[in-house]
């Protein structure tokens, strides 16, 4: 979705893709493709009863309560003081609430191929509860990621919410789930590698979307650095100014030394 919307801004909204976003798209679907070819295996869930099994088991009930402790401080109480100021309190709400959008997703997407079946789906309570906690969860992700951007640079914004909303997303899967139980060593560090590039990719993206960097006038970029200034000492000062051809002779000369 990231590249893709880079992608498509700079074609239809005009929008500049420098070599960086370039750069920093390829690397999104290289991280991504490293990510499918080491990603654990999904266990299957096919009904809503094994779905509610999944939802009360005590892990994933403390996992839960802890997310929405954790969402209710910063709403309630971090967000009024240090919501303009810090950037990380709209994207943290926004990320731990995806904790449970993404949960109530699998549940209905259960649902819908249990209607489709021709099961009852629409007597379960579990059914409702996921359409509410979704309702309820998509909205408080859009008004604090509209506040955040409204506030904060987007450049800034999209990089750390997909990190901390990913993060979020990969931690609920393994506990509810249980995706990672029989996964290999190479597999764990392959994923987490892939992960890891795709930050990077993400953060070429956005960073330096501003900047007028291409192939073409790379080299005159790399040339136009200007060189770091000197730091000279009293000794240096003190020998130029005693220097002749600085400083006529017709002239007094002062010499001024500090300890």
């Amino acid at each position: 979705s990231v590249s893709c919307s880079a992608i498509l801004s700079s074609y239809l909204l005009r929008e500049r893709l420098n070599l960086l976003g370039k750069l920093g798209c390829l690397l999104s679907l290289v991280g991504s493709t490293v990510m499918v070819i080491h990603a654990p295996e999904d266990e299957e869930v096919t009904t809503l009863e094994e779905m509610t099994s999944k939802l009360k088991e005590p892990g994933f009930l403390a996992y839960a309560a802890v997310l929405l402790a954790l969402c209710l401080v910063l709403i309630f109480c971090l967000a009024p003081r240090y919501g303009r100021s810090n950037i990380l309190i709209y994207l943290t709400i926004c990320s731990v609430i995806g904790a449970f959008s993404v949960s109530s997703v699998k549940g209905l997407g259960i649902a819908i191929k249990g209607f489709f079946a021709g099961q009852p789906v629409l007597q379960h309570p579990l059914t409702w509860i996921l359409v509410i906690t979704l309702v309820a969860s998509i909205t408080t992700q859009i008004n604090y990621l509209n506040k955040s951007l409204d506030i904060f640079n987007t450049s800034l914004v999209f990089p750390i919410y997909y990190v901390l909303f990913t993060t979020i997303v990969i931690t609920t899967s393994i506990i509810l789930f249980k995706e990672w139980v029989t996964m290999t060593v190479v597999d764990i560090i392959g994923t987490v590698c892939g992960f890891l590039t795709i930050i990077l990719g993400v953060f070429l993206l956005h960073a330096f979307k501003d900047m007028d960097v291409s192939l073409g006038n790379l080299p005159q970029v790399l040339q136009n650095e200007q060189p770091a200034p000197v730091t000279r000492d009293d000794k240096n000062i003190l020998i130029e100014v005693d220097n002749s051809s600085i400083a006529p002779e017709d002239k007094p000369k002062v010499f001024m030394l500090y300890t």
